[in-house]
């Protein structure tokens, strides 16, 4: 099925999966490219930063990285889901450079995101995929907040695993419930084939749908936020300013 102007099949899948594509142009947001290359300290001027201040008031996280590392959770889970569903519903990718896409920093989750010009990729295999997402986004992102905030490497692999995981499995879940036993098939494959790429080996186990990462996000350390469910910890530590992260 080719890519349609609106990405309508994303849809019925929820808001981490359906992307704006009407209208971008028109709004004056700043594209990921520029969120990236943004060097400025200032909030205002930074929307990374204005993210992870907005992320850390409505957590009321203690420490400004657990918000960075929250923020780039859900951000990594907006671009996986976009991408690996378009690869399993339409059989192909849009071209998800950061420069066409446009992101509201101040917007609500999941991630306000709008792409300003469909046009499909010429692959949509696992290395496709891991072109567009890992190093089209998540490098570069990963770079820009550990330009400010203490976030190890490992803990943003691990956040970039978890998101991936998330997003197969909530594509398998409704590819089940709407007897589409082939595209289920085709999300848990090509999310274990991505889960061997080498910036993701080794963040995680795969068993099945479910993934058990080896590193904690550290939404654990916001007030009553518990461990998630794919944490490497079953209950929250106690001494938590000093638990591994990465």
């Amino acid at each position: 099925m080719d890519l349609d102007p609106d990405l309508a099949a994303l849809r019925p899948l929820g808001g981490f999966f359906a992307l704006r594509t009407e209208g971008a142009a028109a709004r004056p947001l700043p594209t990921l490219a520029q969120a990236y290359g943004e060097t400025s300290p200032d909030v205002y001027g930074n929307p990374l930063i204005f993210r992870i201040r907005k992320v850390a008031g409505a957590l009321h996280a203690p420490e400004s990285r657990i918000a960075a590392s929250v923020a780039h959770l859900g951000l990594a889970a907006r671009l996986w889901s976009v991408a690996l569903g378009c690869a399993v519903l339409y059989g192909s990718v849009p071209d998800l450079d950061a420069r066409l896409l446009r992101w509201d920093a101040d917007g609500s989750a999941p991630d306000d995101l709008w792409l300003t010009d469909v046009r499909p990729l010429p692959g949509a295999d696992a290395a496709t995929l891991a072109d567009t997402v890992l190093d089209g986004h998540l490098e570069p992102l990963a770079a820009a907040l550990r330009a400010h905030h203490r976030l190890a490497p490992g803990l943003l692999r691990g956040n970039a695993a978890s998101a991936l995981a998330g997003a197969a499995r909530e594509l398998d879940r409704w590819a089940r419930r709407h007897d589409r036993t082939d595209t289920a098939a085709r999300a848990r494959s090509l999310a274990a084939e991505l889960l061997a790429h080498p910036l993701l080996t080794g963040t995680g186990t795969l068993t099945g749908t479910a993934f058990r990462r080896r590193s904690c996000c550290l939404y654990y350390r916001v007030p009553g936020g518990g461990v998630c469910g794919d944490c490497c910890f079953t209950t929250p530590p106690r001494s938590s300013p000093h638990a591994p992260s990465g």
